[in-house]
């Protein structure tokens, strides 16, 4: 196998958002560096299993539905 194709795999602190920290392995940075999450896992709802609120004030959705809200595939 050829020499350096991996790269560095170190130890980190990462921060959630809360300030909760925790060490762990990664390739992130170089040894020591501090990873600061913007997004929590902890509390996200991409995570967390929550719902997301679909805002479309005259947008995108309301021309798609008032341009192809009648239309019935194969339904008789």
């Amino acid at each position: 196998m050829k020499a350096d194709t991996h790269p560095q795999y170190h130890m980190i602190k990462v921060v959630m958002t809360n300030g909760t920290e925790y060490m762990t392995r990664s390739t992130y940075g170089k040894e020591g560096d501090t990873l600061n999450l913007d997004i929590d896992p902890n509390t996200h709802p991409a995570w967390t299993g929550g719902t997301q609120q679909l805002m479309d004030r005259g947008g995108r959705l309301s021309k798609f539905n008032s341009r192809f809200g009648g239309i019935s595939l194969g339904k008789k």
